[in-house]
Parts: structure tokens; C-alpha cells; sequence
């Protein structure tokens, strides 16, 4: 199969190409009309980029990943790609033990047995492990101490699924269960937390290498207080999440953590809930705990202002980056394909389109619509 393009993103630019796709991979990439045989789709002037990776979400069409539903974990992955989603951590949210196991459980049952759609390159375990007073919509009552001996029980329920966990580094005693992810290959991420500056650096300094939705859930900027916003900030070559509704984080506070992260270290997120792809209205839950959606599009806890998450579009992600925030198409572009498939370790196949990988694919409209998504190269739309 042969699909082609004026416009194919590759090496950071696009070129007029066609990408031979055969058994879920990319082939060969050819100039555009070189091949004329098995042409499947001329796409003319339409944007062919990388599928999008979304590192930290926690559900959509009314589940969540704490619900440990074979069948709606199933239907979200199946139906995910048509914002250009190829690949996902389901993320858990902080639960008693007892649920995160059957959370974690259940993921990999699910990986296991098989699906379709966007590929589970693992889960994202955020929390327990976290601070109270940045918890924001993490239950308090299901806060727990860091040791490695629980997250071990959790990571075997997992099946060793447990790709990326969210920690606050300062209350990881010794930075025991950071070097423990680190030896293990687990990506550690911090955030929920009150960390000074110091702290983040010895976070990093024993393993660390991302911070979660920066600017939310942490220590603020502060021009004499030092922070983990800060830190996000100067140690440029540690990766930071970020939500890219411009809600969570003004426009121009987006536009200042990617002037200030380049085009290699900003990772965009949806960190949406289960009412995501839902119609308006409707009762929903975080953690156990009631949320409502405001017009603005933001998960609440239900009767407060503490914002619990969102409903993100990963394409509409990337048109605030370009068109509102006014980050460079490239640095946009690599925040949800380049980017998270680095710091996952994956980037050997995913992340780019290139010969050898993963067949990941979206096509996208002038106004940032998803025309087309293939998932190793399957048409997913």
C-alpha cells in the first residue's frame, strides 16, 4: 500500500512523498509520484505527520482507567485515533490498593488478550505517591508513603506495564523508589509536589526524568523562590508535560515553557477524563470523587474550583500550540510525536515517519481536523 502526499512530514519539514506501508511498517519512502503501482490514497496537499502520543490521560467515552473494565479500556483505544492518537499510557488516578491493582491488572490483561486501535505502550502510574497540598484532584484520603515494596506488588499486578509513574521526589525517602523506577526502566516523573528547587535537582540527580503537567500540581514560579517550575525551566534537558488546553496553562505561559524547553523536551498532554468524547451534562467521577465540566471545557471537583483535569483534543492540542500560543509548528509537532516516544524508549519506532517504523500516521485538515488515522497502518476513521 501506497499513500501519498505534497506534504509529508519528514526531517522537521515538509516534502512532497509517498510512504510504502506493508505489515504495519513503513517500508520505503519514495518522492511523490516516483511509485505509480499500489497508490492507495493521493491526499494531495493534506499534512501527513507522525500518530500522536499521549503519555499521560486517564480516560475518554465514560471510562477510566481505575474503572478496570476490559470492554471500556477496548472501546477507548478503538476509537481514540480519531484525534490522531496512535499511542497512550492509560493513567491511573490515586485509589486505595485495592483498585490500582485491578486498574493496573487490568491493563494488561487487556494488552495481553489483544485489541485494536492506538497501541498501550504502558500505563502511567500517577500517585499515590504525592503531596497533600499539591495533590489538587488526587484523592487525599488514598495518599501513601513511597516504598518499593508496594509499587513492586503494583508493577507484578501490571505485568511489568508500569512504564512512567508521577511521584513528589521530596517525600521519596532516600530517593529509594526513584532509583528503584530508574534501574528498572520505569520513567519518573515529578510532580504533585511541594519541592524546592534543591530538591527537584536531587529528584533528577537520582533518576528522574520528567516533570508532570508543568505549571499545575507544583511549586510556582517565583523570580527569588525557587521552584519546580523553575526547574523546569533552567535543566533544560529533563522533560516536562504540559496541558495544551489554554485553560490549565494561559496561552502565553505555554509559549514561555516551550521558548524556554526547545524542540526536544516539551511533551503536550490531554490528561483528560472519562468525560471526554461525552455529551454535555452527565454525572462523572475522578478518584471516587464527583467532578462537573465547566462550558470552558474543565473537570472540576463538583461545587469547588479545583481543576481535576480535561477534555482535550490532542489535534485541538496542537492548532492552540500553533495558532494561540504561537509555538513553532516543529517544537508543537514534536511535543506529541518525538518527544514522548524519547522518553519512553520507543523512539527506535515510533515518533517519526521514517522507514523501519511503525506505520503510525495522521492526516491532517488545514484547520487541524483529523482526516485519516492509521495505526500501524491500519485506517482507523
Amino acid at each position: 500500500m501506497i499513500l501519498q502526499s505534497k506534504k509529508v512530514w519528514i526531517a522537521g519539514q515538509f516534502i512532497p512523498a509517498q510512504l510504502e506501508v506493508e505489515d504495519g511498517k513503513i517500508r520505503r519512502i519514495y518522492g511523490y509520484g516516483e511509485k505509480e503501482a499500489d497508490i492507495e490514497v493521493d491526499y494531495g496537499s493534506l499534512r501527513l505527520v507522525p500518530g500522536f502520543i499521549d503519555v499521560h490521560t486517564h480516560g475518554a467515552y465514560g471510562f477510566d482507567t481505575n474503572d478496570a473494565e476490559p470492554e471500556g479500556l477496548r472501546n477507548w483505544m478503538k476509537k481514540i485515533p480519531e484525534e490522531g492518537v496512535t499511542s497512550i499510557l492509560p493513567t491511573t488516578v490515586t485509589q486505595m490498593p485495592d483498585v490500582l491493582t485491578a486498574a493496573v491488572a487490568n491493563v494488561a490483561r487487556v494488552a495481553e488478550e489483544g485489541y485494536e486501535g492506538a497501541e498501550i505502550l504502558g500505563i502511567h502510574f500517577e500517585g499515590p505517591y504525592l503531596d497533600m497540598e499539591y495533590k489538587g484532584a488526587q484523592p487525599p484520603e488514598a495518599i501513601a508513603k513511597a516504598t518499593v515494596e508496594q509499587f513492586s506488588m503494583y508493577q507484578e499486578a501490571a505485568h511489568g506495564m508500569i512504564k512512567y509513574i508521577t511521584l513528589a521526589p521530596e517525600l521519596d525517602e532516600d530517593f529509594a523508589l526513584t532509583r528503584h523506577c530508574k534501574e528498572t526502566g520505569v520513567v519518573v516523573s515529578m510532580g504533585h509536589s511541594a519541592a524546592t528547587y534543591e530538591q527537584s535537582l536531587l529528584g533528577i540527580a537520582n533518576g528522574a526524568t520528567s516533570m508532570t503537567h508543568v505549571y499545575n500540581g507544583m511549586t510556582p514560579y517565583h523570580h527569588r523562590k525557587q521552584g519546580l517550575v523553575n526547574t523546569a525551566f533552567r535543566v533544560r534537558e529533563i522533560y516536562g508535560e504540559v496541558i495544551c488546553d489554554g485553560c490549565h496553562s494561559d496561552v502565553n505561559a505555554l509559549n514561555n515553557f516551550f521558548t524556554a524547553k526547545g524542540r526536544d523536551f516539551g511533551i503536550m498532554i490531554s490528561d483528560s477524563l472519562r468525560a471526554k468524547h461525552c455529551p454535555p451534562g452527565g454525572e462523572y467521577s475522578l478518584g471516587g470523587h464527583a467532578i462537573e465540566i465547566g462550558e470552558d471545557g474543565l473537570a472540576r471537583l463538583k461545587g469547588t474550583d479545583t481543576i481535576a483535569g480535561s477534555t482535550l483534543y490532542m489535534n485541538r492540542g496542537l492548532r492552540i500550540l500553533v495558532e494561540e500560543a504561537m509555538v513553532p509548528f516543529d517544537v508543537a509537532l514534536n511535543s506529541c510525536t518525538a518527544n514522548p516516544a524519547r522518553c519512553l524508549g520507543v523512539d527506535d519506532r515510533k515518533g517519526h515517519l521514517r522507514a523501519g517504523f511503525d506505520a503510525d500516521i495522521v492526516v491532517l485538515g488545514d484547520d487541524y481536523e483529523v482526516v485519516q488515522t492509521y495505526c500501524k497502518g491500519k485506517p482507523m476513521l
